[in-house]
C-alpha cells in the first residue's frame, strides 16, 4: 500500500513538472511571436528596405529676390548592422572613403552605444558617414557592391552665395539627442537650424520626409516597389524665405566693420524689418557646411573676440547719448519741460556738490539745442526734476521713478522686442524697487542721475537702440522688428503687424524730430548735412572703462523715413569720429541704391581704419 500511494505521487510531480514544462513553452512562443516584435523586424528587414526620402530645404532670399542660400546634393552612407555577417574587406572600405580602421572601429561602435545612438536597431538603417560630394559618392559608389550591409542616401547639404550675414541666418547641423527628445520628426543623422533664421524657422524650412519601401529577396536583391508604391509617402519640400535684408546694405556694414568690435542696425520704420544686421567681429557662412563644420564651429568658439556672438541682438551697451531723445520726450509728455524750458549748464550739471561734465556749448537753453548740441545738463535737471520736485504730481520718488520706467518700457526697452531671431536680450531699464535693494531705500534724483544720459544702470541693444530710431521716425509707434519679411504660402505673423505704441505724445516727438535734425544740420551729427536726403540724428559717446564707445542713432528722410540706423562701435571714441559717418553711408546706400565717389572713398578709409583692442577676453 504504502509503496503504490509513493508511485501514485511521483507521477503526480512527474506530471505536474511536465505541466509547468509545457506551459513554459507555451508562454515563451507566445511572447517569441505575439508580444515581440523582434522576428517581425527580422522577417521585415529582409523582405522590405525602407528608404527615407529627405526634403529640400527651404530656399533663402534677400528682400530684392536675391538667392542667398540654397541645397547642393550631398550624400549619406547607411548601414545595418544585421547584414554585415563578416563578409566586409574593412581594409577596402576604409581605404575607398579615406578613414582609418580606427576611425571605422570607433564609428561602428559608437552606432551600437544607445547612449550616444538612442533607439539603435540592427535590423534598420544606422547612419555611418554624412555629406559625401559628388566625387567621394562616385568613388564610392563604383565598389558598393563589395560592401553588404551598406547603404547611400541622397541628402543636401546648405550652399552660401554671399559671405554675409552669417548672424542672420545662422547654420544647419547634425540633431543632438536633445533635439531627438524634443521632436519626434527627428531620427539620430537628420539636420536641424542651429543658429538664426534657420533656428527660429526650422519648421517651415525643413519640409516634410518621404518614404520609400522597397521589396528585396533573401540575398539583399531589390525588387521594386512594395505594392506598387501604395504605402509610399512623398517627401514635401520646405518653404522659402524672403528675408527683410538688403544684401547690398549688409555687405557695406560688413566692411565698414571691419577690425572694429560693434554692431550696425537698420530698420524700416514703417514695417519694422531689419535691413542690415551686422555684429562685429563675423565670420564667413561658407565654412560652417559639411562635415567641417563641427571643427570650424569649435575654432570659432574659442576665439577670444567671439565671433559666434550676435552683438546686435545679445550685446548690453550704455547707449550714451542717444539714450537724450527718450528724455527729452518723456520729459515734455509728463509735463516737467515745456519746448521752451531752458535748464543752465555750466560745462555740465552742477547742484549740491554733483558735477556731470558737458563739452562747452552756449547755455542755458532748451531742448531743441540741447538734443542739437548733446547737452548733458539740459536732461540732468530734467531728470532731477521729475524724480525730485514733483511728490506733489507722483506722491514719492519710487512712484515718479517707476512712472520714468513706464515710458521707457512703451518705447522698446527693458524687454526683450520679440525679434525672430533666438538668442535676444533685454536689456536692463531699473525701476524703484531695483534702486530701493542698491541704495536700502535712501536715494534720490541725484543719486540716478546718470541715467538721464545714457549711463548708470541703463543698458540697451543695437538693436533696441534702432527701433528707438523707428519709433521716432513713426512719430510715436514701432512695429516688432524682424528679419524675415515672407514665408513662402504663410502669411506674416500678427507678432510682425500690430503698432506699439509709445506714452510720450506726438507732439513730443516732433520736437525730438526738430532736434535731431538741427543736430545734421550743424550740431555734433553735422556731417549728414553733406546729403540731400533730410538726415536726422543723434550722437552718443558711451563712457567706458577703457576708450569711450562711439554710438549713433538716426533716420531718413525726416519727413518721409524709409530707414531708421544704430551704430555702435567699442571703443571709438566720439559719435561723430565713427558713428556718424557710418550711419550716414548705410542710408545713404539703401536710399539711392549705391554710394556716390566721395562715399566710397569715405566707405573705403573707415574700412581700413582699425580699432587696437590689445588682448581681451570678451
Amino acid at each position: 500500500m504504502r509503496i503504490g500511494k509513493d508511485l501514485d505521487n511521483r507521477r503526480l510531480v512527474i506530471g505536474g513538472i511536465a505541466i509547468i514544462i509545457v506551459v513554459v513553452y507555451i508562454m515563451r512562443l507566445f511572447v517569441l511571436q505575439i508580444l515581440s516584435d523582434s522576428y517581425k523586424m527580422s522577417a521585415d528587414s529582409n523582405a522590405f528596405l525602407r528608404k527615407v526620402e529627405f526634403p529640400a530645404r527651404g530656399a533663402i532670399y534677400d528682400r530684392n529676390g536675391k538667392l542667398m542660400v540654397y541645397n547642393q546634393h550631398s550624400y549619406d552612407i547607411l548601414v545595418v548592422m544585421n547584414e554585415q555577417k563578416g563578409r566586409l574587406d574593412t581594409t577596402e572600405f576604409c581605404n575607398t572613403l579615406g578613414i582609418t580602421r580606427q576611425a571605422f572601429e570607433q564609428r561602428m561602435a559608437d552606432i551600437k552605444n544607445p547612449y550616444k545612438n538612442p533607439g539603435y536597431s540592427r535590423y534598420t538603417q544606422q547612419i555611418f558617414m554624412t555629406q559625401l560630394d559628388e566625387q567621394e559618392f562616385s568613388i564610392f559608389q563604383e565598389k558598393l557592391y563589395r560592401f553588404p550591409g551598406f547603404y547611400v542616401q541622397r541628402r543636401s547639404v546648405r550652399q552660401y552665395n554671399y559671405p554675409y550675414a552669417a548672424h542672420v541666418l545662422g547654420d544647419v547641423a547634425e540633431v543632438s539627442p536633445s533635439d531627438i527628445e524634443e521632436d519626434e520628426y527627428y531620427q539620430p543623422g537628420d539636420y536641424i537650424g542651429k543658429l538664426g533664421v534657420e533656428r527660429s524657422y526650422e519648421k517651415q524650412l525643413r519640409g516634410e520626409k518621404g518614404l520609400q519601401i522597397i521589396l528585396r529577396d533573401a540575398h539583399g536583391r531589390l525588387h521594386g516597389k512594395y505594392m506598387n508604391g501604395a504605402y509610399d509617402r512623398k517627401a514635401v519640400p520646405g518653404k522659402d524665405l524672403t528675408l527683410s535684408i538688403d544684401i547690398k546694405v549688409q555687405e557695406l556694414g560688413e566692411r565698414l566693420m571691419e577690425g572694429k568690435i560693434g554692431s550696425i542696425v537698420a530698420i524700416e520704420p514703417a514695417t519694422g524689418e531689419v535691413l542690415c544686421m551686422v555684429s562685429s567681429p563675423t565670420y564667413d557662412p561658407r565654412i560652417m557646411v559639411g562635415r567641417k563644420r563641427g571643427k570650424m564651429h569649435r575654432l570659432l568658439a574659442q576665439n577670444a573676440w567671439k565671433p559666434l556672438l550676435n552683438r546686435s541682438i545679445m550685446g548690453l551697451y550704455p547707449p550714451g547719448s542717444t539714450f537724450k531723445t527718450s528724455q527729452g520726450l518723456t520729459f515734455l509728455s509728463e509735463g516737467i519741460i515745456t519746448p521752451s524750458t531752458p535748464y543752465p549748464c555750466a560745462h555740465g550739471f552742477n547742484f549740491k556738490g554733483l558735477h556731470v561734465g558737458c563739452h562747452g556749448h552756449a547755455a542755458p537753453l532748451p531742448l531743441v539745442p540741447a538734443l542739437s548740441t548733446s547737452c548733458n545738463g539740459f536732461f540732468c535737471w530734467g531728470l532731477y526734476h521729475m524724480i525730485n520736485t514733483n511728490i506733489s504730481k507722483y506722491g514719492s520718488v519710487q512712484n515718479a521713478m517707476n512712472k520714468w520706467r513706464d515710458y521707457m518700457v512703451s518705447m522698446g526697452f527693458g524687454y526683450k522686442l520679440g525679434i525672430d531671431l533666438p538668442g535676444e536680450k533685454r536689456g536692463l531699464i531699473p525701476n524703484a524697487q531695483f534702486y530701493d535693494k542698491a541704495y536700502k531705500g535712501s536715494w534720490n534724483g541725484l543719486t540716478i542721475i546718470s541715467i538721464s544720459i545714457g549711463q548708470g544702470e541703463v543698458l540697451l541693444t543695437p538693436l533696441q537702440i534702432a527701433n528707438l530710431g523707428a519709433t521716432i521716425a513713426n512719430r510715436g509707434y514701432y512695429y516688432v522688428p524682424h528679419v524675415v519679411k515672407k514665408v513662402q504660402g504663410e502669411p506674416l505673423d500678427t507678432t510682425f503687424t500690430r503698432k506699439h505704441m509709445s506714452l510720450a505724445g506726438r507732439s513730443a516727438y516732433e520736437y525730438v524730430v526738430q532736434g535731431m535734425r538741427a543736430s545734421a544740420l550743424g550740431g555734433t551729427c553735422h556731417e549728414l548735412s553733406r546729403y540731400d536726403f533730410m538726415a536726422c540724428g543723434k550722437t552718443g559717446t558711451a563712457q567706458n572703462r577703457g576708450h569711450d564707445h562711439s554710438v549713433f542713432m538716426g533716420f531718413a528722410p525726416m519727413d518721409n523715413p524709409k530707414i531708421a540706423v544704430a551704430v555702435y562701435v567699442e571703443n571709438g571714441g566720439w559719435g561723430a569720429t565713427y558713428g556718424v559717418p557710418i550711419g550716414g553711408l548705410i542710408m545713404e546706400q539703401y536710399l539711392k541704391g549705391e554710394l556716390s565717389p566721395a562715399s566710397e572713398a569715405k566707405a573705403t578709409s573707415i574700412q581700413n581704419r582699425r580699432i587696437e583692442y590689445g588682448t581681451i577676453s570678451r
